[in-house]
């Protein structure tokens, strides 16, 4: 009776971790015809009522300024972008083959070409992680991981149908072509504390969750994974909550222990009590794009990611709903919530995974993760 008891409790918490990282990916492909439109207008008049479904990426972006970003490197242009400038690309060059060309155009979308349930570049690189941890047992390898980061985004042609690579990427492959070792080339720009650092976190955090892993240990090889890529300390500090936050909800708590933990994952924040907050009944636009920016910055959408997921924890539809038609910076907190609502409900996973272009090559790696994290080492 122990065995199938502990059987049973095994099979609860794999199913939980599967729902999870399924509604990243279907949070992420939800936004991304959307991503960075800063004004929610812009989202009603190019999709009237909002998005409610996947949708293809559309030919113009209102809110674009991919043309302001460098090629070269992290950041943007800083007045260095004609001829004389004798700096490698790394847009075209070393990543994104074949897709320099978008980049000097205004108002072109960042996923460019991108069809309705693709996901994008940053959920793909969340399934580089996935395959290495796998490949290594559950455990986590970091100079597997980074081995199979470059091959994935130096590949050519492309093994993604992105057109858009966010400053950290660019940051390090500019790096990484001056000669510096890998496990040295994170860039820190003016964005690097940005939302988009955790999006792989939730997979590493199961994968050694479910190996029986302590929380103070997993948020240390949490923090060591972020600062290959973001090395910041207000985001490693957030990144501590959200792991916290993590295996607190793969409990299975009941619905105050929920609320509990999202209002605890709030504190570091000055002045942030979600609870209260909710309790206010704000406009959604208000509390976001008023008292907390849309953008990437970690400072802001941490708090949005939470609040979403308090006030509509029990239709998590609606969360990603509302979430992607507030623009912004949607699809990267888009995954950061998907993975909390993915923990408290299977609905949004049961009914739309399989609209997901890849979803059989991702639930396929999904499985294999758990039943890697699981396996006896």
């Amino acid at each position: 009776m122990k065995n199938d008891t502990s059987n049973s409790a095994n099979s609860s918490l794999s199913g939980r971790v599967s729902s999870a990282l399924k509604t990243q990916f279907i949070a992420d492909a939800l936004a991304m015809p959307v991503h960075w439109y800063y004004n929610p207008l812009d989202i009603e008049r190019a999709f009237p009522g909002g998005i409610q479904r996947f949708e293809s990426a559309p030919a113009f972006h209102p809110s674009s300024i991919m043309s302001l970003h460098s090629t070269r490197s992290g950041g943007r242009h800083h007045g260095r972008t004609g001829s004389g400038d004798q700096t490698p690309e790394v847009v075209g060059g070393l990543i994104l083959k074949g897709r320099a060309h978008h980049w000097n155009v205004p108002n072109v979308h960042y996923h460019h070409g991108m069809g309705a349930g693709d996901n994008t570049l940053n959920a793909h690189c969340t399934r580089v992680l996935m395959r290495s941890l796998a490949a290594s047992s559950g455990g986590y390898d970091r100079e597997a991981f980074l081995s199979a980061y470059i091959g994935f985004m130096t590949a050519d042609p492309p093994a993604h149908g992105d057109t858009y690579a966010e400053s950290y990427h660019r940051g390090f492959f500019a790096n990484l072509q001056r000669g510096l070792p890998p496990e040295q080339c994170a860039m820190i720009t003016h964005d690097t504390p940005s939302v988009g650092g955790l999006v792989t976190v939730a997979a590493l955090v199961f994968a050694h969750r479910l190996a029986g892993t302590a929380l103070s240990s997993i948020q240390a090889v949490c923090r060591d994974h972020l600062a290959l890529t973001h090395p910041d300390e207000s985001l490693m500090r957030v990144c501590d909550r959200y792991v916290k936050l993590l295996c607190g909800l793969l409990d299975a708590p009941d619905d105050q222990g929920i609320t509990t933990l999202l209002s605890e994952a709030g504190k570091g924040k000055p002045g942030l009590d979600v609870a209260s907050l909710v309790k206010r009944n704000l406009p959604d636009h208000q509390v976001v794009g008023r008292l907390y920016s849309s953008a990437c910055y970690i400072s802001d959408s941490w708090p949005v990611v939470l609040y979403l997921a308090y006030k509509y924890r029990e239709d998590p539809w609606l969360a990603l709903r509302v979430n992607t038609n507030l623009g912004g910076d949607n699809v990267h907190r888009g995954m950061v919530l998907g993975v909390l609502l993915g923990l408290l409900s299977d609905s949004v996973a049961t009914s739309g995974f399989e609209q997901l272009v890849a979803h059989e090559a991702i639930g396929q790696e999904i499985d294999t993760l758990i039943s890697a994290s699981v396996a006896p080492r």
